[in-house]
Formats: structure tokens, C-alpha cells, sequence
């Protein structure tokens, strides 16, 4: 069953490529930052194998491909933090309802997200499984949308990078990259969520901090 599912996904991702080139991985990676279904992971490192190494083209296309994904992730990141922004907490409540996660977490990083919005969106664009959820708090806090765009695609450049070059080098092991994934993800991302909290601690801390008085 996992065979024939490894072999459904690569097949897919092959004839996108084929069909597409990096324009298949714009769509790919804007329906995935618009919805967070498909797997960024495999989706990248493949397009690294796929679309550089198996052409034998340059590392220097890495960051070619990192730029067309990151635009497509902001793309994608963007029409969720419209939908959030023009649908308003009653969306987020729904959503939040069909998740089942507490009202009360959703008001404390709405809270959180009005204080120190674009750094806490550059940071969980980094972090598996928080990285397409951001675009929702920033858009019901009304983040301006300059500095949510750049934030997004600050962070997204980055996580796409990085797997495009591991795909470039490993592509071919996809399993093996596949594996590693699985096994460190909750290092991966305990160790985000860790920074998340450390930056939320030192921004909150120097919000409340009391204004030192002028000396006459």
C-alpha cells in the first residue's frame, strides 16, 4: 500500500515537472501555503532532483529554485491571509471548531500576533507544521500586508531553499531523506517551537518593561 502510494506521488510530482517545469512547482507550493495539504518536504526535494540534478544543471540554480517557490508560497500565503482577514474571527472560530483547538489559544496568539507580528511570521515560516498556519492570526490582526508579504516569503525562501538543495544532493535517496524527515521532524520541531516561545518571552518582556524617566 506505501509502495503504491510512494510510486502515485513520485508519478504525479514526475509528470507535473515534465508538464510544468518550475511552474509546476509555483502551483504546488501556492496550494499548499493556501491550504497546507500537500507536503512541502516532498514536494521540494523532488523538484531538487527532478529539475537540477537529474538535468545535471548548476547548484547555482538552487536559489533560482528557492526564489520561484518562495513566490509561490507567499502566493499561496497570501490568499489565506485575506480569507482570514476578510472573514474575521467568526472563520477563525469555525476553523478552530473543525480543528478542535481551544477559543482561548486562538485569543492568546491573536494577542500575541498584534504585538510582534512579522518576526513571529518569519519564524514559523521555518517551523513543520506551524509554517502554513501563520498566514491566519496575521490576517485577522490586520498585519500590514508589506510586511506580511515579506516576512513570508523571508522565511519561505529559506525552508525552500534548503530542501531544493537536499534534494539536489540526495534526490535520488528520496526514501532515505523521506526517513530522515520522519525521524527528526519532532526535533525539528520542538526546536522551532522553543525558538518561537524564546522570541514571544523576550518580545513580551520588553513590551511590559517600564520606560526609564528622563533625567532633568
Amino acid at each position: 500500500m506505501l509502495e503504491q502510494l510512494e510510486f502515485l506521488i513520485l508519478n504525479s510530482l514526475q509528470t507535473l515537472f515534465d508538464q510544468f517545469g518550475w511552474g509546476g512547482v509555483f502551483m504546488v507550493m501556492a496550494f499548499e501555503n493556501a491550504t497546507g495539504i500537500t507536503p512541502s518536504e516532498i514536494i521540494l526535494t523532488l523538484a531538487g532532483w527532478m529539475l537540477l540534478s537529474a538535468h545535471d544543471l548548476h547548484p547555482s540554480m538552487i536559489l533560482l529554485g528557492g526564489l520561484v517557490a518562495a513566490l509561490g508560497s507567499t502566493v499561496g500565503s497570501s490568499l489565506a491571509y485575506w480569507a482570514a482577514r476578510l472573514g474575521g474571527r467568526p472563520l477563525i472560530d469555525r476553523l478552530a471548531r473543525f480543528l478542535r483547538l481551544d477559543p482561548g489559544l486562538v485569543t492568546v496568539v491573536q494577542d500575541q500576533f498584534q504585538r510582534g507580528g512579522p518576526g513571529l511570521v518569519l519564524i514559523g515560516r521555518v517551523i513543520p507544521g506551524v509554517r502554513t498556519l501563520v498566514s491566519l492570526p496575521a490576517g485577522l490582526v490586520r498585519m500590514p500586508f508589506p510586511a506580511f508579504f515579506a516576512a513570508t516569503f523571508g522565511g519561505t525562501f529559506i525552508w525552500c531553499t534548503l530542501l531544493i538543495g537536499a534534494g539536489y544532493l540526495l534526490g535520488h535517496e528520496w526514501r532515505l531523506i523521506g526517513g530522515y524527515l520522519k525521524q527528526f521532524l519532532p526535533f525539528l520541531l520542538a526546536g522551532g517551537l522553543s525558538s518561537l516561545a524564546l522570541y514571544l518571552f523576550l518580545h513580551t518582556r520588553r513590551m511590559l518593561a517600564p520606560v526609564p524617566s528622563k533625567v532633568k
